[in-house]
């Protein structure tokens, strides 16, 4: 039989794990395939829940206690109680659950359920058909929730999840050794857990299901929800999406493309400044500092691109001079791209004015179209290039 364990983290709560455990223990004689356990984890309370939970443990085997001598917030006694029941205690599943009667716990069934139809994660959900907060709530409270899973839903752009922040779930052993080791730190340790572990889980491609619960507010005891949970929450959303972004191919090669347009503008009016008067032909000073510019450009996008937006494919030394020649000849097809937009266009469609913009005088115009369509596609053209001829995937 697979076995389930309710944590249930502690921090002066002695009267309320009085009466949480045995309406847990009500819920489990209605589970006929799963081995309910129950597991505290108190912060050494000052309260002294601990002695409480210990004299349930002696009379009734499936109660344990793992006693903190430090108090390690909810994020680190969740860590603890999950290392200990998955570990020490053999568990299948654990569940995070408050000893404050907000969550129901006559809903465990259908969490069990849902691990058995397959679900990974299965999150207890206040904004889902079915769920809902409390209607007393001050005005504080309801913003911080329903506007708090807002702002993280559209930061994250995930909108398959519609509680991001609820401390009611079900966790498979394989989610936990999936992502453990990616939120052992600091700045997981308040109520961000939550929103870290669930982020971390989905990006591992676990199956998340959320059922409907109603969250009732605690009748006993103070809350701990403080400043903290906003500044830290909205620190690890944001720092997240910019790490994202960061991370992107595309973004880096669209910044090392812009760097190199500031590189060109730079060296082109250095070296119009430096280089002396002259014509042969057609070429002259200024068409050789344009060339050369062009150039420098070219090196410092083949250089920052080598090293940071294809730094997972960086070039063997011995490769550098052939694929440096190649990346010019890339880049010069952008460039002929764009040439020969601009020139159809112009023959055949010809120069005609679009659009006026009264408030500052412009005109836009079907040259700016062919130029701002040769752009788009050039840039197009160079990072196929990039990516499948110069960095190919080995």
């Amino acid at each position: 039989m697979k076995k389930a364990i309710v944590i249930i983290p502690t921090y002066n709560e002695r009267e309320n794990i009085q009466k949480i455990v045995p309406a847990l223990q009500k819920v489990f004689k209605t589970v006929s395939t799963w081995d309910m356990h129950v597991l505290v984890v108190d912060d050494t309370s000052p309260d002294k829940t601990y002695e409480v939970v210990k004299e349930m443990a002696k009379k009734e085997k499936n109660v344990h206690l793992l006693q903190n001598k430090q108090k390690a917030g909810l994020g680190g006694a969740y860590l603890k109680g999950m290392a200990e029941a998955f570990g020490k205690l053999k568990a299948d599943v654990i569940f995070e659950f408050d000893a404050d009667f907000s969550h129901d716990p006559e809903r465990i069934p259908e969490f069990l359920k849902a691990i058995d139809d397959g679900a990974d994660f299965v999150l207890g959900s206040r904004y889902i058909k079915g769920g809902g907060i409390p209607a007393d709530w001050g005005f504080h409270r309801k913003f911080l929730s329903v506007v708090g899973n807002i702002i993280i839903t559209i930061v994250l752009t995930n909108f398959s999840i519609r509680d991001w922040t609820t401390g009611y779930r079900a966790i498979k052993k394989e989610v936990y050794e999936a992502v453990h080791p990616l939120i052992n730190s600091e700045r997981f340790m308040g109520y961000t857990f939550q929103i870290g572990f669930l982020n971390n889980a989905v990006r591992k491609g676990f199956k998340v299901k959320e059922v409907p619960f109603v969250f009732v507010d605690r009748t006993i005891g103070e809350s701990k929800l403080g400043t903290e949970y906003i500044k830290n929450t909205l620190l690890y959303i944001f720092k997240i999406r910019l790490d994202d972004l960061l991370s992107n191919r595309i973004f880096k090669f669209a910044f090392v493309g812009g760097l190199g347009t500031i590189v060109q503008l730079v060296a082109l009016t250095l070296l119009r400044e430096v280089l002396p008067e002259f014509k042969v032909l057609f070429f002259t000073n200024f068409l050789a500092a344009t060339l050369l510019s062009i150039e420098a450009a070219i090196v410092s996008n083949f250089t920052l691109n080598n090293m940071w937006t294809f730094a997972d494919r960086k070039l063997k030394t011995s490769e550098i001079p052939s694929k440096f020649l190649a990346f010019n000849a890339a880049s010069a097809g952008s460039i002929l791209i764009q040439l020969v937009i601009n020139f159809f266009g112009e023959t055949f469609i010809g120069l005609h004015e679009l659009l006026k913009l009264p408030l500052i005088g412009m005109a836009i115009d079907t040259g700016i179209i062919f130029a701002m369509t040769g752009i788009g596609i050039g840039l197009f053209w160079n990072f196929f290039a990039y990516n499948f001829f110069i960095w190919k995937k080995k």
